[in-house]
């Protein structure tokens, strides 16, 4: 932040209302200082100064809409070089190309097969976002008529491919209320690519020769009005890529450089001629830092690794996930099915519901808030003990649902049997197996 928290208290409204959950303006102004508070829990601050300190507090990496609908989605946004400093916060987009001289019904055909890549894990709905047009000479009808059957017959947004602005415009034409991304304006075609991206209201995309060759190009840009920028580099060999994606975040977040304060588009797809090299060098764009990766087209094989590295890279290291305390029935569980605890730690728990449910057991599963942490994890914290497992037993209100009192605790959890027996007079404390894989037969044992 260019502010201090300082320079922040005096742009403040030095009420001390306590309304936004600290009890000073200094210490609220030292949350925004730090990044731990949002302007808009400050409910007295005047529109001068929030105008102040929003373009203060501004990320240095422009976050940029695209599209509409259900797969709209923020590309750029960042405030760290490495994730573990804070967090990354906008997912890389990952968008799958189309030539625009596809037969309209291999196209549809296409569509409902990429639609249908979706994949649940850990309780989010996994799946790609965009569709790239890109323009190969079958002219401006053909490609506006691609535009338009993606726009209305998929929940795909668009990147709109082409330097030909006869081209470019008909394809705004025929898709520009679902706000695609036009790709790109260069050194050649600035002006008349800027004004219509203006005109237009529509992000669009800045292509050079080099790292340096963008700089005139997005202040020129900028300079017209736009402001929802990204970024290409042109370099299509992989370790000239990587380095011109390093030294982009790196002048921005260090430099502040504002002329290349946007979120980059990578180009796997120009890059490599199989699809596991290509598979590969998008992976490595995931990581270092690529806004959105561009690949040839969508394969299971590749995509679905692909969206895993991408939930693993932007999960907030600092905040693990979690599911919600309570019971949750598997399988239609009675009064006479087995009990299973364990934490709330996210894989945890659907590494354990989904063995139980394999197993066809009806089973009541209770979770116990955890704060995220795994068994192990847990007991060695202290999050997962004995007493407290007892405590949130009797709690909960399992022993509503159930006429039996026995409990199967985790294996990895054995030394905490004693303390809950203790807290739990006249129960059964069963140790579970450690492994969750194990559960399916254990738990046919109950039954």
């Amino acid at each position: 932040m260019a502010l201090t928290g300082i320079q922040i208290f005096k742009l403040l409204p030095k009420t001390n209302c306590k309304e936004c959950g600290v009890p000073t303006c200094l210490a609220f102004a030292m949350n925004l200082a730090s990044g731990k508070a949002e302007l808009d829990t400050c409910p007295y601050v005047s529109d001068e100064a929030r105008e102040k300190l929003s373009e203060a507090s501004a990320p240095p990496i422009r976050p940029v809409p695209l599209g509409q609908g259900v797969r709209k989605t923020i590309t750029g946004g960042e405030t760290v070089l490495y994730r573990h400093e804070k967090t990354f916060f906008n997912p890389t987009i990952l968008a799958g190309t189309v030539k625009s001289d596809i037969d309209a019904a291999e196209l549809e055909k296409d569509l409902k097969i990429y639609n249908a890549f979706q994949y649940e894990r850990v309780g989010l709905n996994l799946r790609p976002e965009l569709i790239a047009l890109k323009d190969t000479g079958a002219g401006a009808e053909k490609f506006a008529a691609c535009a338009k059957i993606i726009a209305e017959t998929s929940e795909f947004n668009l990147v709109l491919m082409t330097e030909d602005m006869d081209v470019m415009t008909a394809g705004v034409e025929a898709s520009g209320f679902k706000r695609p991304l036009l790709y790109a304006a260069t050194e050649a075609n600035v002006d008349a690519m800027g004004a219509l991206a203006k005109d237009n209201d529509l992000p669009l995309a800045v292509k050079a020769d080099s790292v340096e060759a963008l700089i005139p190009l997005t202040e020129k840009l900028t300079g017209m009005g736009l402001k929802d920028l990204v970024i290409d580099s042109g370099a299509r060999e992989i370790k000239q890529a990587l380095e011109d994606q390093v030294a982009i975040r790196r002048a921005a977040l260090k430099a502040g450089n504002k002329a290349l304060g946007f979120p980059t588009i990578t180009f796997p797809s120009e890059m490599a001629s199989g699809l596991d090299m290509e598979t590969l060098i998008a992976g490595m764009f995931v990581a270092k830092y690529g806004g959105i990766v561009v690949l040839s087209d969508f394969k299971a094989e590749s995509l679905f690794p692909l969206l895993l590295e991408r939930l693993n890279i932007f999960t907030d290291p600092q905040r693990p996930m979690t599911v919600t305390e309570g019971i949750f029935p598997i399988n239609n569980p009675d009064e006479n099915s087995p009990v299973v605890v364990t934490t709330n730690f996210a894989l945890t728990y659907f590494i354990v519901s989904g063995e139980i449910e394999a197993s066809k057991v009806p089973t009541w599963l209770l979770i116990k808030d955890s704060e995220g942490l795994s068994v192990l994890t847990a007991w060695a914290a202290g999050k997962f003990g004995g007493d407290d497992v007892g405590t949130f037993v009797k709690k909960c209100g399992i022993t509503d649902k159930i006429k039996h009192t026995e409990l199967i605790i985790p294996g990895y959890a054995a030394a905490i049997a004693g303390d809950v027996e203790e807290e739990l007079p006249g129960w059964t404390i069963t140790v579970g197996p450690r492994e969750a894989a194990h559960l399916p037969a254990f738990l046919k044992t109950k039954v």
